[in-house]
């Protein structure tokens, strides 16, 4: 064998092809002004949910012992009836509403629940849905529970479209059966069960509800709080009407968040951190009924004027973000202003006098719904 030929034993080297590489082109982030000031946006509002949430106890607090001290029949009862715990009752305050509009008088019996749901209405339509991002005690609860099952578990489950579209849908079919009910029901009618037993101490109803919870309830309950560690929002998402209300009125907000996109620098933070799973990374306005006000987008946002909480499409004057604040104090100049009002003109106290509480409360599960 000749010299320089390789061993005919040994096989020649198997040279591959080249791996081609596909270049793609880097995505430079645009230049961008970082905010100079710190946003206080949250912890305005988590100041504003905690006081508010503190209220809502103290008032069921209040209204426990009222009870009470009639059940156990005590001649001179001393704690009065707390009127603000007809927040609680916005099927009563919608009925007082009907009968208010088609009569022209303020109904006698639960005045303070149509006070308090044309306040929150009156809120949503104004600015968004800070009844729900900023006051409501249910709203409050369930955004610490996914917060901590996001904490817990590094995040949070987000259902697909074809499951979530479905089930947001269920809260506004169990408002329109509300509204329905209410609509075509007659304003002497409503008169008439406000005035029965039972509309008389629905309070109360409620009350024992939550007292004397049957083993269903409890397991329904527990149920939602859990989906609720886990999905953010569950029952304000998908099964809350009262949400569904506020999110309708909200449409009509002239306040919407706003994305300027020249300063956009398209880092997503502001969809991740949005508690309704809205684009706002992607939309230049979100006028969506699922938009709770509650800046958690403004505040994450690290570009300064990317955005914004505008009114009318206009982004509001200077870099200090003032938007929490006047945000927060005009939520509690609407609240206060329609307690107020109640108050100043004899509109927030029902007229029922000791001796009936004495006859009606400790016989509450006598009385039932009037068909």
């Amino acid at each position: 064998m000749e010299r320089g030929l390789p061993d005919p034993v040994t096989p020649f080297p198997i040279l591959k092809e080249p791996t081609r590489r596909v270049c793609r082109p880097v995505r430079q982030r645009k230049p961008y002004q970082k905010r100079l000031l710190a946003d206080r946006a949250q912890a305005v509002r988590r100041a504003v949910q905690v006081s508010f949430l503190a209220l809502n106890i103290w008032i069921g607090i209040q209204f426990y012992l009222f009870v009470r001290q009639y059940e156990v029949f005590d001649s001179r009862p001393q704690w009065p009836r707390p009127a603000g715990v007809e927040g609680w009752l916005p099927i009563a305050g919608l009925m007082n509403l009907k009968a208010a509009l088609a009569t022209g008088e303020i109904p006698l019996i639960h005045p303070a629940a149509m006070f308090l749901i044309v306040a929150f209405l009156l809120m949503s339509l104004l600015l968004r849905k800070a009844f729900c991002g900023w006051l409501c005690p249910v709203g409050t609860i369930s955004e610490l529970l996914w917060k901590t099952g996001r904490d817990t578990f590094g995040r949070n489950i987000v259902l697909s479209r074809w499951l979530d579209i479905p089930l947001r849908s269920l809260k506004y079919l169990l408002l329109g059966l509300f509204l329905w009910a209410i609509i075509t029901m007659p304003a002497p009618a409503i008169q008439a069960f406000m005035r029965s037993p039972y509309g008389l101490i629905v309070d109360v109803q409620m009350l024992n509800f939550f007292r004397y919870l049957s083993a269903t309830a409890a397991v329904v309950i527990g149920v939602l709080a859990l989906l609720s560690v886990f999905i953010r929002n569950f029952w304000c998402r998908y099964l809350c009407p009262y949400g569904a209300l506020m999110g309708l009125a909200a449409l009509f907000s002239p306040l919407w968040i706003r994305r300027n996109k020249d300063k956009c620098i398209d880092c997503g933070k502001c969809a991740k951190a949005c508690p309704s799973h809205l684009p706002v990374d992607t939309n230049v306005s979100m006028h969506s009924a699922e938009c709770l006000g509650c800046l958690e987008c403004v505040t994450v946002c690290p570009a300064e004027g990317a955005l914004d909480l505008s009114l009318l499409g206009r982004r509001p004057a200077g870099r200090v973000r003032t938007e929490p604040l006047w945000l927060a104090g005009a939520v509690i100049r609407i609240f206060l202003g329609a307690v107020g009002y109640a108050k100043l003109t004899g509109h927030w106290d029902s007229p029922i006098p000791p001796s009936l509480y004495h006859q009606l409360i400790p016989n509450a599960a006598e009385y039932s719904h009037p068909r």
